[in-house]
């Protein structure tokens, strides 16, 4: 009989193991599919920019289009706080199906939207409806998918299994450039720009079926069950995810707001703005600029759960501080060389070499957001304050770059973004570090309790 009950006691970690990834796996392919869709748009945005808009210089149809992107990211604070909410009241499940639903529609708007030639102003407010569609989507569905994946992760790992938040961020990117790499071998230039940009967004669209199906089969957090249970033996006091609740948490909000900003900035400089860099300011050609950032992006995946396992052996705060003190230092260097080479591997050196850095906030920027939190308030304590920033800093970079490119003082961008990641690394220096004695560990001790 004490056999028995050993080999059980033996069982009973490696299926609890296997349930926690199975949930991760489930809730991060829905971040896969919604963030493909999501960059899908700058990816593709080189061969539709002059479909959407009249026609004129290059530089000016991608201002268009940057200035469209922009917008979307407006919408992201509205669904960290409706989806967010929503997240709170109802459950981390039910959001995360909402959110990859609003994704698919804003997919297929854009898809089948005809051309600024057939129908004029039409076209555009039709891809503005859809941005904010997808936009909406995504301010609840970074919240609700960090939450969820913070909650469920076993203690002591959960830098590792949410640093997987960005593997599928960025695994949805480099699935964006992957089929436009496939389309460009396939397809002439003038087919691109005619239609063949319409297969990525149709594909993003049926790809949320298959995630719509998969995460029916997720487990609700049992943090979220249990605040649920107790607060409707409670009484009185804000309700759930209201936002008179998360005013009672300034400090923490104020702390996502300062350690995203520069973090952001750097992440959207290098990731999606950085092929339009390539191509109109470095000269190189966009097939080639394609690969690059490809097979850039790809290290850059590896290296996320590299360093979340990292941040649980010596905590958040050091390799935030790292990102803040290396991130000041390379983006002027980087990008003044790069926007004086054409050459391939060098290019490559440039972006991959920034990117390595990020790795170092985005890995663990999820967790840090989720351990500042209580559960009654945590995906709206997360996905509010991000959303807000990111629509400031991250939504507006591509714009800001463009713009100060047009006005003749590119370089300037440089500087801009420099500014904001040491702005960012003075709040890393200041704050607490988030993986002892969180919130998230007062819930693992409650359900041991």
């Amino acid at each position: 009989m004490a056999t028995q009950t050993t080999a059980e006691r033996a069982r009973t970690p490696r299926r609890g193991e296997r349930r926690v990834v199975s949930n991760i796996v489930r809730g991060s392919i829905g971040n896969l599919i919604e963030w493909y869709d999501w960059y899908a748009y700058t990816a593709f945005s080189v061969y539709f920019a002059s479909v959407f808009f009249p026609s004129g210089d290059q530089t000016a149809q991608l201002l268009n289009t940057a200035a469209v992107f922009a917008v979307g990211f407006l919408m992201r604070p509205i669904g960290g706080w409706v989806l967010g909410r929503y997240a709170d009241r109802r459950g981390r499940r039910a959001a995360l199906t909402l959110s990859v639903t609003l994704m698919a529609a804003g997919s297929l708007i854009v898809a089948l939207t005809p051309s600024y030639g057939s129908i004029g102003v039409a076209a555009p407010v039709l891809l503005v409806t859809a941005r904010l569609l997808q936009g909406l989507s995504v301010g609840g569905e970074y919240s609700t998918s960090a939450t969820y994946m913070s909650e469920v992760a076993s203690p002591g790992r959960r830098g590792y299994y949410s640093s997987f938040q960005y593997v599928t961020l960025i695994a949805g990117q480099l699935t964006a450039l992957g089929l436009q790499i496939v389309l460009q071998q396939v397809l002439s230039p003038a087919q691109m720009e005619s239609w063949g940009w319409r297969v990525a967004f149709v594909v993003g669209a049926a790809g949320a079926v298959v995630v719509l199906w998969l995460r029916r089969g997720m487990d609700e957090s049992e943090s979220f069950e249990r605040a649920a249970s107790e607060g409707e033996q409670e009484r009185g006091g804000p309700a759930r995810g209201s936002l008179r609740l998360l005013l009672s948490y300034p400090r923490q909000c104020l702390v996502v707001v300062g350690l995203t900003m520069g973090g952001t900035l750097f992440f959207y400089t290098y990731t999606t703005y950085l092929q339009k860099f390539m191509v109109n300011t470095s000269g190189i050609a966009k097939p080639t600029a394609a690969w690059i950032n490809f097979f850039a992006l790809l290290v850059f995946v590896v290296l996320q759960p590299v360093m979340g396992l990292l941040s649980d052996r010596v905590g958040r705060r050091p390799l935030l501080i790292a990102f803040g003190v290396l991130g000041t230092v390379v983006v002027v260097p980087s990008l003044t060389l790069l926007s004086h080479t054409s050459d391939p591997v060098y290019a490559f050196l440039l972006m991959v070499g920034p990117l390595a850095v990020s790795s170092l906030y985005t890995s663990i920027s999820a967790v840090v957001k989720a351990e500042l939190f209580p559960t009654s308030i945590r995906a709206l304590g997360v996905g509010l304050p991000y959303a807000l920033t990111v629509a400031v800093f991250g939504g507006t970079a591509e714009y800001v770059a463009l713009w100060f490119k047009n006005a003749g003082h590119e370089n300037w961008y440089f500087y801009y973004v420099t500014a904001c990641v040491l702005i960012s690394l003075l709040v890393y220096i200041r704050m607490r570090e988030t993986s002892d004695a969180s919130p998230l560990d007062e819930d693992v001790s409650r359900s041991r309790g």
